[in-house]
């Protein structure tokens, strides 16, 4: 329904702005350029769907691997006393718990089609033991705002659409995701904990996030001690390293569990190709809209009043263009992968705002949709704080992806 609106909008914001300009300014040009960006854009967005296909068959297949091998489970039991203590509500040894603890490890592991119906899952037993079946229990509220900051170890989808962009290294971007989504998940269990008087000095909770934060502080303090032009060089290596000891290490957990390793990528491949074709109309559909309110003007007059504002405040300002899709991240995924696809192909997947765009894509998830498919899906209809604590999470994972792209690539 949100994104209904935001489709809409986008058509008749680019009207008025057409319309403006061609009363007032006399610009013969506007609406050419409005119905000849439709024609390209609609071309750009099958192209681009059509050529994910072989990047996203092979990421799928290896998902799947790690899933039948056990990766999953793995995760699950690492993260088990940490989210114990965050959900003091659940009853010891309640089959919630390990709902959430399989949704929140494939998120990390970027499988959506796992995720999801393990998230349904955990709500629904969730809202079993909830004493007011119409208000968000404080289990429940930890567990959206959990989803929606996004955590994500492997951002599949985005180094598939920066390949398919022809980025020089579509993983570049694979560190700056896991720090910023680790800030944007530590606001969100920050903000509901404060709301939910739970006591953060807990010695599982400070051990489990002390450590955490240990860890990224000293990657982030690593690479500020490096020369600006080893930066890029060093990050690349090591995402790029994790990422193929990752890999290994889903081949190995599923020798080890004797499963037929090749006919688990063959069976997630496949998967991976049907879901490429099924974006085709969705990705047309947004990058359309997007194309219409660029070729208008009324982008560049957003953005243009964005960068005053930002250049007023004595701000550096070549973050502004890539802010579209974190505005609308927290409002619809397909949406903010549109912006982030149009802000890669304007200025290029290799650029300062493209790649920040990637950032952005990964350090948060879609706040609104995730609350309204997980509550509605069990008749939740007051929200309480989830909303609030969901958006502080967003603000801060924006906030720090910024911070860490001038770092790593500003």
């Amino acid at each position: 329904m949100v994104l209904n609106y935001i489709w809409i909008a986008f058509f008749l914001i680019a009207f008025v702005v057409a319309l403006f300009k061609l009363l007032f300014f006399g610009d013969l040009t506007v609406f050419p350029s409005i119905i000849g960006s439709t024609f390209d854009m609609a071309k750009t967005g099958f192209e681009l769907s059509l050529g994910l296909t072989g990047v996203m068959t092979l990421w799928l297949g290896l998902m799947r691997v790690g899933e039948k091998g056990g990766m999953v489970n793995l995760l699950a039991r690492w993260l088990g006393p940490f989210f114990n203590k965050l959900f003091p509500e659940i009853p010891k040894n309640h089959p919630a718990t390990g709902s959430i603890m399989m949704n929140l490890a494939a998120n990390m592991l970027g499988l959506d089609n796992a995720a999801t119906p393990m998230g349904l899952k955990a709500m629904n037993q969730l809202q079993e033991i909830n004493p007011d079946k119409s208000r968000a229990s404080n289990a429940m509220i930890m567990f959206l705002v959990l989803n929606t900051s996004g955590l994500t170890i492997i951002p599949v989808s985005i180094m598939v659409y920066r390949a398919q962009l022809g980025a020089a290294d579509p993983s570049d971007i694979f560190i700056p995701i896991l720090i910023s989504t680790f800030f944007s998940t530590l606001a969100g269990i920050v903000a509901v904990s404060i709301y939910q008087r739970i006591n953060l000095f807990n010695k599982i909770i400070l051990a489990y996030m002390g450590g955490i934060s240990l860890v990224i502080a000293g990657i982030i303090y690593y690479f500020t001690t490096l020369p600006k032009n080893q930066v890029g060089t060093v990050s690349s290596l090591a995402g790029n390293f994790i990422l193929f000891a990752i890999i290994i290490s889903f081949i190995a957990l599923a020798v080890r569990k004797r499963i037929n390793v090749y006919e688990t990528f063959i069976e997630g491949a496949k998967e991976g190709f049907q879901i490429a074709i099924k974006i085709i109309p969705f990705l047309v559909a947004i990058l359309v809209a997007i194309g219409v309110f660029r070729a208008s003007g009324a982008m560049d007059m957003l953005m243009d009043g964005i960068r005053s504002m930002v250049a007023w405040l004595g701000v550096q300002t070549n973050f502004v263009e890539a802010l579209p899709t974190a505005f609308m991240k927290p409002l619809s995924g397909s949406g903010a992968r549109g912006l982030m696809v149009d802000t890669m192909t304007t200025y290029g997947a290799d650029s300062f705002a493209g790649r920040l765009a990637c950032v952005f894509q990964g350090a948060t998830d879609t706040t609104f949709y995730i609350i309204a498919v997980y509550f509605g899906s069990v008749g939740i209809s007051k929200t309480r704080h989830a909303i609030a604590c969901g958006l502080i999470a967003d603000l801060a994972g924006v906030i720090a992806a910024i911070f860490i792209a001038y770092l790593f690539f500003g």
